[in-house]
């Protein structure tokens, strides 16, 4: 009787070695990025100076509820486009509904979140999961009525507390000659391309051309700080402010006749919660409207002569499918954000933004003070 041959194992190729250790890589770093932890990048100011322009996030998936992708035909680690082509990453042969495991928590007012843009045009038709990620403070949930008041917001009556790097334009009066060195003491730094509105400092002159003093779009805590400097300055808060009463047409819900919005003077308006009925007035359509025909999986719904109107019948109650949020960013007169595109669906939440793990200054090289090594592994306030 033969013994049983020994079957000799076989060395992989180093080829082969690698080309596993890849796919290895990519599975885990996959479902890393799809159940716990995602990495974003800040690329405008809106946050500032809570969040910095080249601040490296790690967003919590746990905090909220993983949500299920609706396109699960995705190439890995991609968002809307293939690396270095316009080619798109997704297939749309498979859309899902969207579902949300538990979570540690709900979004909470005062709570940095990511999600994806609700109405953002140069996302064309992306499917909802790939659309353009915006990171924004939560200033209203569910059900709250929120009004902002001579630059305070007013949530259910009562004044919420304002983030502690939260920014709005002041004029300091001097006549000192300050330099971009003195202001960068302070973190208040311009990008090559400011204009005279995202100027985070702007010298300014009177009509002779003698320094009245600048334009400078900081924090309270950086101003207590230049306060404290021996050379006389003031500071005047009301000089940049949107005045009551004036209003843009790019303010939602665009309606300048029933609405006098701006940036600085904005609501009372009702948040949507699930389940929350109301009545279809005309105040109420041109605030719930978008949501309504966009956001709620409805078909068939038309917005004419201010009325809703689905299969020839004028809508006069809509019930809310799911719950929204009001968003806004720190940086409060340079910020796209639910003042002007509206309320934030459940749906497009993505995480919660819980530290900074890597931070480059764009307008610095790397031997000049590129990397904010205060910043590093910061937690997120």
């Amino acid at each position: 009787m033969k013994s049983p041959e020994t079957k000799k194992p076989t060395n992989k190729s180093a080829f082969r070695e690698w080309l596993d250790s890849v796919m290895f890589a990519v599975v885990a770093a996959t479902l890393i990025r799809f159940f716990l932890f995602e990495a974003y990048t800040i690329p405008t100011p809106s946050m500032e100076s809570s969040l910095m322009v080249g601040d490296f996030l790690f967003v919590s998936k746990m905090h909220y509820g993983v949500r299920t992708p609706k396109t699960p035909l995705q190439l890995p680690l991609t968002h809307q486009k293939i690396w270095f082509t316009n080619l798109p990453s997704y297939l749309r042969w498979i859309e899902l509904p969207v579902y949300r495991l538990p979570g540690f928590t709900d979004v909470k007012k005062g709570d940095a979140v990511v999600f994806n843009a609700p109405n953002f045009e140069e996302d064309g038709d992306a499917p909802l999961d790939l659309r353009t990620f915006y990171v924004k403070r939560c200033v209203g949930t569910p059900g709250d009525v929120l009004e902002v008041r001579d630059q305070q917001v007013i949530v259910n009556g009562k004044p919420m507390d304002n983030p502690e790097r939260m920014q709005h334009p002041v004029f300091m009066k001097t006549k000192e000659n300050l330099d971009e060195a003195f202001f960068d003491t302070y973190g208040i730094r311009n990008s090559p391309d400011a204009s005279y509105d995202s100027a985070d400092w702007l010298p300014l002159a009177d009509s002779s051309n003698q320094l009245v003093g600048y334009k400078l779009n900081t924090s309270k805590k950086h101003i207590d700080e230049i306060k404290a400097l021996p050379w006389a300055k003031s500071f005047d808060f009301d000089s940049f402010k949107d005045p009551k009463g004036v209003t843009f047409i790019d303010m939602f819900p665009h309606d300048t006749v029933q609405f006098k919005f701006n940036r600085d003077w904005f609501g009372p308006i009702k948040i949507p919660a699930k389940g929350m009925t109301v009545t279809l007035d005309s105040k109420n359509v041109a605030f719930y409207q978008e949501a309504i025909r966009t956001y709620e999986g409805n078909s068939g719904i038309e917005l004419q002569g201010g009325k809703l109107i689905q299969d020839g019948q004028v809508l006069k109650t809509y019930t809310f499918k799911q719950n929204y949020y009001f968003m806004m960013g720190d940086n409060r007169h340079n910020s796209a954000d639910s003042r002007f595109w509206g309320f934030v669906p459940s749906e497009n939440i993505v995480g919660k933004a819980v530290f900074v793990w890597m931070s480059l200054d764009p307008n610095k090289g790397l031997f000049s003070g590129k990397i904010r090594w205060s910043r590093i592994f910061r937690f997120v306030d």
